[in-house]
């Protein structure tokens, strides 16, 4: 049910809010009508676009995907997954900015990351967080070894299961290698498109050359006129592995990166950005038909055969 919230003179000259676009802008205020008294809502692609974006059909559950990816990103939300493993999220500075008159009692797990009392035991299935992870945790790699990845203890992040890439040289941009694998703000949740529980599963298969999603990052680096930053790196890597995990050729992943590269824009619209590539090879124009002309020089053409 929609509340009526307050919105603050600052927030049209707030940074975060600038920092992404004007629809994911218009995502996140109707979410503060819609949220519950503790800021908390389903993150469902389909249902928010249904509640926010009724009247404008055109832009879809896949956009607001995109609105919401931004958001988490900018700080603004953050998603996380419920002891029913089911996806939700909050608005992280709601209680800076909302100040509810008896406010109702949410309905909706909390965040793991943000609600979770100090050395309180995490809810079964609610998600992963260092302080629930021994100091060091053992994640399996690109080529399938196992390898040790260290984690800072002090520090509560949700560890996003997106590999880190980073360069021991600026000038060797070729240079890609594997770090930690964990995320860079402590208000970001796993990033995972809920459009309604669609089953995994590519609309192509891997190239016979298949490549890791180490490899296609490091071209897409080599390609930047200056290294991207290292949480952008994290974010993208993650993006590239698991649609090469859903058997996305790595031809359609190359253009798709190279449109993102030249657009600049952010890692979570990279699955729009291959679907919107995958449409256009298959929906490519036959060969334009020739009407049949008789040849000018019928000597030339036919030579003694007539």
């Amino acid at each position: 049910m929609a509340r009526i919230r307050t919105i603050k003179p600052e927030a049209f000259v707030s940074e975060s809010l600038a920092a992404v676009s004007l629809t994911a802008e218009r995502t996140f205020l109707g979410l503060l009508t819609q949220a519950d008294d503790q800021g908390r809502h389903r993150d469902h692609a389909a249902i928010i676009a249904g509640q926010l974006w009724v009247l404008r059909p055109e832009h879809t559950p896949s956009d607001v995907e995109t609105d919401l990816a931004q958001l988490a990103d900018a700080g603004l939300i953050c998603r996380y997954k419920g002891p029913d493993h089911k996806r939700y999220l909050h608005v992280v500075t709601w209680h800076q900015h909302q100040k509810i008159n008896r406010p109702s009692k949410s309905r909706l797990p909390g965040c793991p990351v943000h609600d979770a009392s100090v050395g309180a035991a995490p809810a079964a299935g609610a998600g992963v967080t260092e302080s629930s992870l021994p100091p060091h945790a053992v994640l399996p790699g690109d080529s399938g070894e196992v390898r040790e990845t260290a984690l800072n203890p002090r520090r509560n992040r949700e560890a996003t299961g997106q590999e880190r890439f980073t360069e021991p040289s600026v000038k060797d941009q070729s240079a890609v290698r594997e770090a930690t694998v964990t995320s860079h703000r402590p208000d970001l949740g796993p990033r995972t498109m809920d459009l309604g529980d669609i089953p995994s599963g590519g609309a192509s298969a891997h190239a016979p050359d298949t490549v890791s999603a180490r490899q296609l990052l490091a071209e897409y680096v080599a390609a930047c006129n200056h290294r991207p930053p290292g949480a952008f790196l994290d974010h993208l890597g993650g993006q590239v592995r698991k649609l090469l995990d859903e058997g996305i050729a790595p031809a359609h992943l190359r253009a798709a990166l190279e449109r993102h590269r030249v657009k600049g824009l952010s890692p979570g619209v990279l699955p729009s950005l291959v679907h919107e590539v995958m449409n256009a090879a298959s929906s490519a124009p036959p060969a334009a038909h020739r009407a049949w002309t008789n040849p000018t020089d019928v000597v030339a053409a036919y030579g003694d055969e007539l």
